[in-house]
């Protein structure tokens, strides 16, 4: 990647904790930490991977996100506003009474959401449908399909894996974002699930480990891989950094669907533009 397109990225991904954290004060609830972890990986996918138009949100041949892990909506409404699918004055709207930016995405509302999720292990399945049709059809779109690795605890996840595993949905990654954290604490506490690798082998998936999900050089390599796998369905293990980049909410689990403060706000937009500035000096 060029330079000045790896800056671009990484300016693009400080804008997004910008308006996750502006979004999440504003409505004084949401959930800025899984949101901010996968900033990058919403900055690749829609400044890099994804074949949308948001002239034409519904265009057939677009490729589709599916958000599995719904709550981390704050990222996902930053990545289509910034992508051009609607005005960045909504996002101050977030939870609002009558706005379309609600907690959880809703295609029906919002321009650029192909799939409305919530329920965690759910979305999965939904892009299970979306990739098989596309096989079905003959249509050439790829699916995709962001979760947490919280999430990954539901037992429909499963079977989501071995239903795509069995069709060869090859035309379709999962990313896990692996931030080691979930609303009760530790993930591994809570419900321990690795060796995460070796059980998405035996349900018949090409894995793909990104040792840090927060670099885009690394993100990256890893897309590029998944498009060139045939014969079986793809997922990317994302090691990242829950609440990344707000110094006070990375790694706690306190920050998973929290608000800041008044204060806390003011300190994380210190801090981001801070970054931000670091970047537009540095690269």
């Amino acid at each position: 990647m060029e330079k000045q397109e790896l800056k671009r990225l990484k300016l693009a991904a400080c804008q997004l904790r910008m308006d996750v954290v502006t979004q999440v004060h504003a409505a004084r609830s949401g959930h800025p930490g899984g949101a901010l972890s996968s900033a990058e990986i919403f900055t690749w996918l829609y400044q890099k991977e994804l074949r949308v138009d948001p002239a034409q949100p519904k265009a057939p041949g677009r490729d589709r996100l599916v958000l599995s892990k719904g709550h981390s909506s704050p990222g996902y409404y930053s990545a289509l506003c910034r992508r051009g699918f609607f005005a960045p004055e909504l996002l101050t709207t977030f939870r609002a009474p009558g706005s379309i930016l609600q907690g959880h995405p809703d295609m029906r509302k919002v321009p650029g959401v192909d799939m409305t999720t919530g329920s965690l292990g759910q979305g999965v399945s939904a892009a299970c449908g979306m990739a098989l049709s596309a096989k079905l059809f003959g249509d050439d779109y790829r699916v995709y399909a962001l979760l947490g690795d919280g999430e990954v605890e539901e037992g429909q996840v499963w079977e989501a894996a071995m239903f795509a595993a069995h069709k060869k949905l090859d035309n379709m990654c999962w990313i896990v974002d692996c931030n080691g954290l979930q609303i009760d604490g530790r993930v591994e506490d809570v419900a321990g699930i690795e060796p995460l690798d070796k059980k998405f082998e035996g349900f018949g998936f090409e894995v793909i480990k990104v040792a840090d999900g927060n670099d885009l050089e690394q993100l990256e390599e890893a897309f590029n891989k998944a498009r060139a796998v045939t014969g079986k369905p793809t997922v990317l293990l994302a090691k990242t950094v829950k609440g990344k980049g707000v110094s006070y909410m990375e790694d706690q689990a306190g920050w998973h669907g929290a608000a800041p403060n008044d204060e806390q706000y003011e300190q994380a937009m210190s801090e981001l533009r801070a970054a931000m500035q670091e970047v537009e000096n540095n690269g």
